[in-house]
């Protein structure tokens, strides 16, 4: 968390809650909501998916906090690379779904939807493969998979090309057996971690295990850009390779992926911070949006126009007193 908590009346009054529509749905979400903070440091997000608990969702505000009143570490480059990314849409949607990224180099797919099959993800995938020949392709299962489900699907998915394959199982003990499985069958596939980073208690346990060689961080499940360096350091003396990813953040959140991908020691893997493409809209009126694969660093967020997206009163309310239990959970960790 942030090394000064502001006081909670500041909190309060600095924030604006909006809602954004999102073209296609994407982790089962088709109205995004967040509460953006306007601090003495510039702009800050606070948008916890609506189903985590207090405790989880305040490390999303201790990094909402660090971009509005303490800013970030200074850059070492001028531009990170950024992947595409495809929600889990009919193989037929892909191309009008790429298009809207650009020409990014890399694009990131989702497989393992509830009510599809793997059929499903392998002509998802294919399609990407045929509308961007050259393309890294990267598949992310958010943990969906069993053990067997997960080596069978990948060696489907490896036919048609893998950088490498996003949490295809919840439990890091699942993670190790398969990769002795996919090693074991000669299956080619790199296991990337995902939320065995950014929902552990040891966002590192996962690389001790040897199981992957990537690793995803996320700037506000773990606490802002400061906290997620710090991991990302961790991760890099493991031999595990870093990509910085979104959580289907607003432009101010973006920002804050794009600014750790910035400061990381070594140049990342293209960073999957593209997503503002799948809102109908963003906050801001000149959204962080890739551009010939690409987006620039910056160091404070975009100025966003939250009065030109409000939420409903009652759920402007709903996020004001999470933000309030929040901002508690974080004065006790500080006073512990």
């Amino acid at each position: 968390m942030p090394v000064t908590l502001p006081p909670l009346d500041e909190v309060l009054a600095s924030a604006h809650v909006v809602s954004l529509a999102m073209r296609v749905r994407f982790r089962r979400v088709l109205v995004r909501e967040a509460l953006l903070l306007d601090g003495p440091y510039g702009w800050g997000e606070f948008s916890p998916f609506v189903e985590y608990d207090d405790d989880e969702a305040a490390a999303w505000l201790a990094s909402g906090i660090e971009a509005a009143w303490h800013g970030w570490l200074a850059a070492r480059r001028e531009l990170v690379d950024v992947n595409a990314t495809v929600p889990a849409v009919p193989a037929e949607q892909v191309p009008a779904i790429l298009d809207r990224f650009g020409d990014c180099r890399t694009v990131k797919v989702k497989v393992a939807e509830p009510g599809q099959s793997l059929a499903d993800d392998v002509a998802r995938v294919r399609a990407v493969r045929t509308a961007r020949p050259d393309a890294a392709i990267r598949v992310d299962a958010n943990g969906a998979w069993t053990v067997a489900e997960a080596a069978t699907a990948l060696r489907s998915l490896a036919e048609v090309g893998l950088q490498y394959a996003e949490q295809p199982c919840a439990a890091v003990d699942d993670l190790v057996a398969l990769r002795e499985r996919l090693d074991r069958d000669h299956i080619d596939v790199v296991i990337a971690a995902d939320e065995s980073v950014r929902k552990a208690d040891d966002p590192v346990r996962v690389a001790r295990t040897g199981a992957v060689g990537v690793a995803v961080v996320k700037v506000a499940p773990l606490g802002g850009v400061a906290r997620t360096l710090d991991v990302a350091a961790d991760l890099a003396a493991l031999g595990v390779r870093v990509v910085v990813s979104s959580a289907l953040d607003t432009s101010v959140g973006i920002a804050a992926g794009v600014a750790a991908a910035g400061a990381l020691p070594e140049t990342p893997l293209a960073c999957g911070l593209g997503t503002v493409a799948l809102f109908e809209a963003d906050v801001c009126a000149q959204p962080l949006m890739p551009v010939s694969g690409t987006l620039p660093v910056r160091t404070t967020a975009p100025v966003p126009d939250p009065a030109g997206f409000p939420a409903a009163p009652d759920r402007t309310q709903w996020w004001l007193d999470r933000l309030a239990r929040c901002w508690g959970v974080l004065d006790a960790r500080r006073a512990a």
